[in-house]
Formats: C-alpha cells, sequence, structure tokens
C-alpha cells in the first residue's frame, strides 16, 4: 500500500528554503504493508519496511515503480560485450 501525509504545511516550512519551494507543503508518499482495511481516500496505518508504523491516507494499493533510467542509449548497448572481450585477451 501507498500513503500520502503532508509533513509540513507552506507556512511551517524554513525560510532558509528557496521561494518557490516555501509556497508548497512538504508532502511524503511512504509505501509498506496495510494494518487494517481500507480504502483508497481513508486514513489507514502501514508498516515500512524498515518497521516504521505510519499513518496517512491511502492513495494506492499495490503500488508499482515508475520511476525509468530514460530511454535506451545506443553507444553503450555493446560495451558489455567489448568489456568482456577485452577481458579475455587480458588487457
Amino acid at each position: 500500500m501507498e500513503i500520502h501525509n503532508v509533513i509540513l504545511q507552506p507556512e511551517e516550512r524554513s525560510r532558509d528554503v528557496p521561494d518557490d519551494t516555501k509556497k508548497v507543503p512538504l508532502e511524503a508518499w511512504i509505501k509498506g504493508w496495510a494494518l487494517e482495511d481500507g480504502e483508497i481516500g481513508q486514513e489507514v496505518e502501514i508498516r515500512t519496511p524498515a518497521g516504521r508504523r505510519v499513518k496517512g491516507t491511502l492513495t494506492r494499493v499495490n503500488p508499482g515503480y515508475t520511476h525509468t533510467f530514460g530511454p535506451a542509449i545506443p553507444e553503450l548497448s555493446n560495451i558489455g560485450k567489448k568489456l568482456r572481450a577485452m577481458l579475455r585477451e587480458g588487457k
């Protein structure tokens, strides 16, 4: 499960952060395992992989990962093959 929490409201943010950052809340999306039943939009408690118990608004059930390392770079596609050949040759 994934929950959402607002950690700090804009007026609670440090005066040392950039102005555009001060205008928005500090938010957290935390993944873990449900400790109770709930539906999206409800407050639930989860246990994180580190063992912490955290309450927040349920945003997703069984969330996947959405990050990427970007598109493939053709120039890098043969590096592994070339490196193995160099190692075999003792270079």
